[in-house]
């Protein structure tokens, strides 16, 4: 199966949340574990443990575990692992934007399946030029997984870039979504390569209509209600709201799954 075939599955299956897991230093501190390796991977563990077999989809921050060096790394390799185990697609959240053989070799860190850190799917960065993404592209393709494409960013910076005009006219964000819409083009379901559109951008005059879908972060804690999803994205093929502090706060890896599913039932009502 496609990534994109596997993640309609997925969700028709569990429900559209994407739970990010982003061990943040003052998270870790506030679970009382300390802002160790150690408390690291307690955290990441236990959140693995109670959102993995309910979520469709968990999206691993890598910069929080790297920071950590070789051992942190360890740790997301489990958090990988053992998320696919529980039947969780991943999404290593890594915007990674290169060209030539580093992206490649990106490539094959994050989407070859003998990699220790095989994900279903990788955040990208597009903007060294759409082309630039060309090796995660044939990657995802020779390995069936996704991309999802930084388009329509929620942080203030983002408009400088993706609302500028291009010379043959409609923004940068819009011909990143092109490009979506051509590489998704021959997808009989759901194409495997997605938008990352905030949840909390407002309003968009963009055509979110791409056959692939949409990672939505900002959906929760940081603003992002159920109104914003059905009002932003009415006509994207596929959303995954995304939140990441509603769940990771609540440190019981029981009460966990049981706001995941809630979530998930009141994002599909």
């Amino acid at each position: 199966m496609t990534f994109g075939e596997r993640l309609q599955a997925a969700v028709d299956q569990r429900g559209p949340l994407c739970v990010g897991i982003d061990p943040h230093a003052s998270l870790l501190e506030e679970w009382g574990v300390g802002d160790t390796v150690d408390g690291l991977e307690r955290f990441a563990l236990t959140v693995v443990e109670g959102v993995a077999p309910h979520a469709s989809v968990v999206k691993p921050q890598s910069a929080f575990f790297e920071r950590f060096g070789s051992r942190g790394i360890a740790v997301l390799e489990r958090v990988v692992a053992e998320s696919r185990a529980a039947g969780a697609l991943v999404l290593l959240d890594v915007k990674r934007g290169d060209i030539g053989s580093t992206s490649q070799a990106y490539a094959d860190a994050y989407l070859d399946p003998t990699s220790p850190l095989a994900s279903d799917a990788i955040t990208v960065s597009p903007y060294l030029g759409f082309g630039s993404l060309d090796p995660f592209v044939d990657a995802a393709r020779k390995h069936d997984a996704g991309l999802f494409v930084l388009a329509l960013t929620s942080n203030k910076e983002g408009p400088e870039v993706q609302h500028a005009y291009v010379s043959e006219g409609g923004t940068v964000a819009g011909r990143m979504l092109d490009h979506l819409r051509r590489l998704n083009a021959e997808a009989t379901t759901l194409g495997s390569f997605g938008a990352v559109v905030g949840a909390t951008i407002g309003t968009t005059e963009e055509d979110l209509a791409f056959n692939g879908p949409v990672l939505a972060p900002g959906f929760g804690a940081q603003g992002g209600t159920v109104h914003d999803i059905r009002r932003l994205f009415g006509s994207a093929a596929l959303v995954l709201p995304s939140s990441s502090r509603d769940v990771l706060r609540l440190v019981d890896p029981t009460t966990m799954g049981e706001v995941v599913r809630a979530t998930n039932h009141e994002l599909r009502s």
